[in-house]
């Protein structure tokens, strides 16, 4: 037989779960933006400015949303705004069409210098920013 008790967690245990919360959200940021410099670094090196830039625009598409969201999430943590089940909705959807916009708007004014390749590497390095955070098994 099942027990369907309801978990009650103490103050000070919702409080500790919500500074670790906070601090994943924060590393995974940072891992983010290493890896945005890692990419953008590694496209300069190998194939020059225009490579760079694109890995740049590539980073930005999905880091700059994520970091957004981050934001507001912590928003909810720390001050008045409170983040419940919608929010996180929104925010989803908020990341999506801004990713979408991001790389629309490069893929409009980028011709002529537009490295695809170092744009995609951009963005896949920072939508896989979790890897740095395994490999020193720093998870949120």
């Amino acid at each position: 037989m099942e027990d369907h008790t309801p978990i009650v967690l103490t103050d000070e245990e919702r409080a500790r779960i919500g500074r670790r919360a906070n601090q994943g959200l924060i590393r995974a940021l940072v891992a983010q933006a290493g890896m945005a410099v890692f990419a953008v670094v590694l496209s300069g090196l190998v194939a020059g400015g225009n490579a760079a830039l694109s890995a740049l625009v590539g980073a930005a598409a999905y880091f700059i949303p994520n970091a957004l969201f981050a934001l507001r999430l912590l928003a909810g943590a720390f001050g008045p705004l409170k983040t419940g089940p919608m929010a996180f909705f929104w925010g989803e959807a908020f990341k999506l069409g801004t990713a979408v916009f991001i790389l629309g708007l490069a893929t409009w004014k980028g011709e002529g210098w537009l490295v695809w390749p170092a744009l995609l590497l951009g963005l896949l390095c920072v939508l896989k920013g979790y890897v740095l955070l395994l490999a020193t098994r720093k998870l949120p």
